[in-house]
């Protein structure tokens, strides 16, 4: 096997933890940060998070060189953004502090507060520049509201002048009438239809023709948008004039052609090799990163996943490192 990055690592420390439980969630995110809570209180759950040593036993167990870490979702985005601001700068220095002293082994996504756009945007430029960093996660919507909107501008100006990819994870939708059946809010099948519905967004809204340098990293292999990307071209094509006079942005590209050029796609959670042949075809192995979704995910299925998959050479030391090498700005192997 090549050299083994994994980029959607989740980690926590006990003092972000302490301080997170204590706030109040904003309304409608109370049921989200109830359920993260729960599983955060676990003692499996939280030692994964918290307990560093154990990590990186782990990954030296499994044959694992680094992980790309970020604070575990939904992170700071529940929250007042008077509460939310100085929380995200303390994970981020907190994540720095982890990378300065496991530089081989570490690299780490800062979190910013969307509440704030003008202090996110301030926040990217501090996490890029001074605690080098290697990039930002965003989890999905930010009290119901997306990336494409005007009020956002200034983090994605931000994001796309200081080269940080923006990992946008999952979270429970912004609508959840619907989903509160059957446990559906989560990874079952709320998490991927929030996270899709958000990139969706960004590539309709014309947010990519404005900042096309942007690098949007869709975990579990692309939230199912690849299964639709030929009819999504289709039907955009076919109703274009009808929403170019509905006032809706007329786009340069294609969506395809967005999908293709600004996102990157990680197996997250996917340990499929027809869905990994789908992601592959959709955008190419040098825009396809490893991951594992620790602590939620099997570590050694994961890692055994990506030994087997009927790849080429090159295409596995693409997914297996080079690729997250060149998004995340990573330190860079021969292997």
């Amino acid at each position: 096997m090549p050299r083994i990055i994994a980029v959607e690592e989740h980690i926590a420390t006990d003092a972000f933890l302490d301080t997170a439980h204590r706030l109040d969630a904003v309304p409608g995110d109370q049921a989200e940060t109830d359920f993260m809570r729960t599983a955060e209180r676990q003692g499996p759950i939280r030692t994964a998070l918290t307990d560093t040593d154990a990590r990186i036993a782990a990954m030296d167990a499994a044959g694992q060189a680094m992980a790309v870490l970020s604070i575990n979702p939904p992170g700071v985005q529940p929250y007042p953004a008077a509460d939310a601001v100085p929380l995200a700068r303390t994970v981020n220095d907190s994540l720095a502090g982890l990378v300065r002293a496991h530089p081989d082994r570490f690299g780490a996504l800062g979190t910013v507060a969307p509440q704030d756009p003008g202090s996110a945007a301030t926040e990217i430029q501090r996490i890029m520049g001074p605690l080098g960093l290697h990039g930002i996660m965003i989890n999905s919507h930010t009290g119901g509201h997306y990336l494409d909107e005007p009020r956002f501008a200034p983090l994605l100006e931000s994001a796309e002048a200081h080269r940080a990819a923006i990992s946008l994870h999952p979270r429970f939708p912004s609508v959840l009438g619907p989903y509160d059946a059957y446990g559906m809010q989560g990874a079952i099948w709320g998490y991927q239809a929030e996270a899709g519905l958000h990139a969706m967004r960004l590539i309709l809204s014309g947010a990519l023709d404005r900042h096309p340098d942007l690098t949007i990293v869709l975990g579990h292999l692309g939230e199912g948008i690849p299964y639709w990307l030929r009819r999504i071209d289709n039907r955009h094509a076919y109703a274009r004039h009808a929403l170019a006079a509905a006032g809706t942005p007329r786009l340069r590209l294609t969506p395809s052609e967005y999908f293709r050029r600004n996102f990157v796609l990680t197996t997250s959670g996917i340990n499929d090799p027809a869905v990994l042949g789908l992601g592959l075809t959709a955008v190419c192995a040098d825009r396809v990163m490893f991951a594992i979704d620790t602590p939620y995910e099997d570590t050694d299925d994961a890692i055994a996943f990506l030994d087997h998959a009927p790849l080429t050479d090159t295409q596995r030391a693409a997914i297996s490192h080079a690729t997250a090498e060149r998004v995340f700005h990573l330190p860079r192997s021969d292997r």
